[in-house]
């Protein structure tokens, strides 16, 4: 039987960083004020989390295998991220807007395609995730096309849009992420090497 320590590291970091990035979008919005140096650097150790978990998530192969499917992708888009905000972290926000609005907009396009192949699963909490990942798109949008540089709009709308990404995939995490004691390594790809082993001449 496969441990189910790496699914449950992925599943709790997942929300964990979720509720990080959530405190953090709402700091924003209350105080749109922020300091840039401050909120970059906040920003890249926060990426560079979650690119690990995405990863670990990635590679972990939890039971339904629908949260974690494009977190390759993603774990390494927020790790280099998160490494240029570390380097320049006050000098790089209208570059950071741009650069997440269009990886939160790409985000909710994938979830809302592991929306559908959930409905599939029987996944009944389908449609929650399903609507977080339209209004995540579209403040996704909104954030990538920048309102003004360096404005309060713009950060507010990065707040709205890390609380959004935030709790999207919290709800994904919790709701698309199944972990058994008892489960089996490669059962769906076993299964498959069987059949085509029987079907060949």
């Amino acid at each position: 039987m496969r441990s189910t320590l790496p699914m449950r590291t992925a599943k709790i970091g997942y929300i964990i960083f979720s509720a990080i990035l959530c405190v953090l979008g709402i700091t924003l919005i209350a105080f749109p004020d922020f300091s840039a140096s401050m909120l970059g650097t906040i920003c890249g150790v926060v990426l560079i989390g979650f690119g690990c978990i995405k990863l670990i998530g990635y590679f972990s192969r939890d039971l339904f295998r629908l949260a974690f499917q494009f977190d390759w992708e993603f774990g390494i888009l927020s790790l280099v991220l998160g490494i240029l905000l570390l380097v320049r972290p006050g000098s790089l926000v209208n570059f950071t807007c741009v650069a997440l609005g269009i990886s939160f907009l790409a985000d909710a396009l994938f979830k809302i395609r592991i929306t559908l192949e959930a409905k599939r699963f029987g996944i009944h909490t389908w449609w929650v995730v399903l609507a977080l990942a339209i209004a995540t798109g579209a403040f996704g949008t909104v954030l990538a096309f920048r309102p003004g540089e360096g404005s309060t709009l713009l950060m507010v709308f990065l707040g709205v849009t890390l609380l959004l990404e935030g709790v999207l995939n919290m709800s994904t995490a919790l709701t698309m992420v199944k972990i058994v004691s008892h489960q089996h390594p490669d059962v769906i790809e076993s299964s498959d090497l069987i059949e085509s082993e029987e079907n060949r001449p």
